[in-house]
């Protein structure tokens, strides 16, 4: 997953693989603070296990620490909230189909169907997720 855009807003990338293509959404950069900030760049094992927060199995990062609990699930606003923007995340990652606006903030947009395509092609197996 390659980072591209940069800010207030969210941290936006791409995540190319094989036949598939998504727009990826994580919060800005808050020195790694949990729930406030995205993950520093690196290799991250994912796993398929239950949430009981989301009430359904989502890929669970590893490797996290000292953060916990980061998982890939559909979200629209990743915007930094102290500065007034709205979020869906507290440092989780969020796939979509492309990028755009809801409400005048950029936003990850149609990414329930992302996450669930994403979901399925990965076949629930366990992988490595590199960010740069």
């Amino acid at each position: 997953m390659a980072r591209f855009d940069f800010g207030d807003q969210g941290t936006f990338g791409r995540l190319r693989i094989p036949g598939l293509e998504f727009y990826s959404g994580e919060l800005p950069w808050r020195d790694n603070a949990p729930n406030i900030s995205c993950l520093p760049k690196g290799v991250y094992v994912a796993v398929w296990t239950y949430s009981p927060r989301f009430k359904r199995y989502l890929y669970l990062l590893l490797g996290t620490t000292p953060r916990a609990g980061i998982r890939a699930h559909p979200a629209n606003l990743m915007g930094d909230k102290s500065k007034g923007y709205y979020s869906q995340l507290n440092g989780c990652i969020s796939f979509g189909e492309r990028i755009g606006w809801i409400e005048g903030q950029k936003a990850l947009l149609l990414s329930a169907p992302s996450v669930r395509l994403f979901e399925t092609y990965m076949q629930h197996k366990p992988f490595e997720l590199e960010i740069r």
